[in-house]
């Protein structure tokens, strides 16, 4: 924690992701100060609501808030980590767009610590804008912002799927966003919020040979029409139950089998074009596929029962969800 004058900046660093706020106060003399950070956020959350007075000593910093009085032992500020601080010109950018395409990529990172290629999202230059992509093996989102010009000519990068969740939570009332990127580390600044993330090293996988080009069966349908459907059905789909989607004429049948549970199926009206087919998906996957994408119908384009299948909005060709069927007897 950090005063000068009446501007407090309060930083928290886990040396990967470091997040920075800048406050306004009523500053009585400048000085820096380290706290534990679990403690001293209990004791502010705790007091009651008003005005919370901070006195830092040699050794401890006093907390008085109404008729509570704390004394925090402090951490010796040279043993605290060194931040990483990028020099270089930010773009600027709508913060309100890359919340939404966060939103719509993030779901579809991996959390397996071990393969830490699969946690980040992959951010590239794309027909004069930027595109972001996720995956984690079973699905992959790719959302295409256009008109942003935040990376050079075949600069790519891979930020910790983590970090931009952690963006996502401060872009929303905020109307533009300043990225920089370095050679290993980017930031972003919102307001009086400054997040800095390590990059991701290594290749990240060749998505575009995982996107088929054709596919001969299309269905178009609703898009809350679908989740409410499913979201009866995945009922009975328990554990690693795959759920089915039976698609012909014009009409999609949903179910789901549990054994020694129960079974659930429904009917519901819906435009296909193709070969009848039942794929199986899991459940949680389709929901988030269908969540995330934009507008009111979507189309499910398939191509057999074990091929991958894309989930795209019918208005709008700058996202996709991908999602590998699951093999069922």
């Amino acid at each position: 924690m950090e005063l000068v004058g009446d501007r407090l900046t309060v930083t928290g660093t886990d040396i990967d992701l470091t997040m920075s706020v800048t406050i306004e106060v009523a500053g009585e003399s400048d000085g820096v100060v380290v706290l534990p950070a679990k403690l001293l956020t209990d004791i502010v959350r705790a007091v009651e609501p008003g005005a919370v007075h901070l006195a830092a000593g040699e050794d401890e910093t006093i907390i008085t808030a109404g008729r509570s009085e704390f004394s925090v032992r402090q951490i010796r500020t040279d043993e605290y980590p060194r931040i990483t601080e990028l020099d270089d010109e930010g773009v600027v950018m709508d913060a309100i767009a890359l919340n939404d395409a966060l939103r719509q990529v993030i779901p579809a990172a991996s959390g397996d610590e071990t393969r830490p290629i699969l946690t980040g999202v992959l951010m590239a230059p794309e027909d004069g804008g930027v595109r972001l992509v996720a995956t984690d093996s079973y699905r992959l989102a790719v959302r295409d912002l256009t008109g942003v010009d935040v990376l050079s000519e075949g600069q790519q990068v891979l930020v910790p799927a983590r970090a931009l969740s952690e963006l996502a939570r401060v872009l929303g009332g905020d109307e533009k966003v300043t990225i920089v990127f370095g050679e290993r580390a980017a930031s972003f600044t919102v307001g009086g919020s400054k997040l800095t993330t390590q990059l991701i090293e290594g290749d990240f996988p060749n998505y575009r040979g995982l996107i088929p080009s054709t596919h001969p069966n299309r269905l178009t349908i609703g898009r809350e029409t679908l989740l409410d459907a499913l979201r009866r059905v995945r009922l009975l789909a328990r554990e690693a139950t795959p759920l089915k989607l039976t698609m012909d004429a014009d009409s999609l049948t949903l179910s789901a089998v549990t054994q020694d549970v129960g079974q659930a199926h429904e009917e519901i009206d819906a435009k296909f074009e193709g070969s009848p087919l039942t794929v199986a998906f899991n459940p949680e996957y389709l929901a988030k596929g269908l969540e995330i994408t934009p507008g009111d119908e979507v189309v499910l384009e398939t191509i057999d029962a074990h091929k991958p299948a894309l989930i795209k909005p019918t208005e709008d060709d700058n996202f996709l969800y991908l999602l590998m069927p699951v093999r069922v007897s």
